[in-house]
């Protein structure tokens, strides 16, 4: 589990975040979802330590994060996986080296053992004969899936993912989300998604939370979505009319 506690962002006179308390569980997809400029990413970078708090406390478990030294620091992050929104791959690399890079790093495994890794994270995101393809040659749908491989290499305890579906076909987008969301429940992992997709939401949206202006506006779980009267939430999610048409047809039913 990971567990924020009253945290704070500022930028110079910018206040970013206003103390946010929040819980995110494992075997769960705890999704964070809001408009462009609630404070979706910069918690995301706090969660993982790529920014430090103005103010508050990140648990990992019941370790406090920003009270670590170097190398307590680097033994949580060895149990971190991060899919990047742009997927992050290195173009120079092929597949199968993009993903035995943080083997390269981190483990003293033997070139086969890494292999077998490799290969069975490429099988576990439906993935094969690619291994010696570079990113260019493969889908950004593709690129998203090696992504994801390449952040549980590892067996990550914990998986933070900003904006998966990004740039991708709502369909593509599904098997991203369900891929997501299996890996999480067959592992036992704490996954954080950073997404304004609505349809991430009410596919696996086991824990959400609604950032506005800097502060947790509304939290629930995606069969609570449709049933609040959360005047935020509900402009969050009908923002088109076309979608205000669907759920006021829906609520007469």
């Amino acid at each position: 589990m990971i567990k924020a506690v009253d945290l704070f962002k500022s930028f110079g006179e910018q206040e970013v975040l206003k103390g946010i308390t929040t819980e995110f569980y494992p075997g769960k997809t705890n999704l964070i979802i809001g408009r462009s400029g609630a404070g979706k990413t910069v918690l995301l970078k706090l969660l993982v330590g790529l920014l430090s708090p103005t103010k508050g406390q990140v648990f990992y478990d019941d370790v406090d994060f920003f009270n670590l030294n170097k190398r307590q620091v680097r033994t949580i992050r060895m149990k971190v996986g991060m899919l990047f929104q742009a997927s992050a791959l290195f173009d120079s690399m092929t597949v199968e080296e993009n993903i035995r890079f943080p083997l390269d790093m981190f483990t003293t495994m033997t070139r086969k053992e890494k292999l077998d890794r490799v290969n069975y994270c490429l099988e576990r995101v439906n993935l094969h004969e690619v291994n010696s393809k570079y990113p260019s040659e493969i889908s950004g749908g593709m690129q998203k899936r090696v992504g994801i491989a390449r952040a549980i290499v590892l067996e990550p305890k914990y998986l933070f993912c900003d904006e998966p579906n990004s740039g991708l076909d709502p369909k593509t987008a599904i098997l991203i989300d369900e891929l997501i969301r299996s890996i999480t429940i067959e592992n036992n992992i704490t996954t954080v998604v950073n997404t304004h997709d609505m349809n991430s939401v009410m596919g696996i949206g086991d824990n959400v939370i609604l950032l506005y202006d800097g502060e947790i506006a509304w939290r629930g779980d995606r069969d609570e979505v449709m049933e609040s009267d959360n005047e935020i939430l509900q402009n969050f999610i009908f923002a088109s009319p076309f979608l205000q048409q669907l759920r006021d047809t829906a609520l007469k039913k």
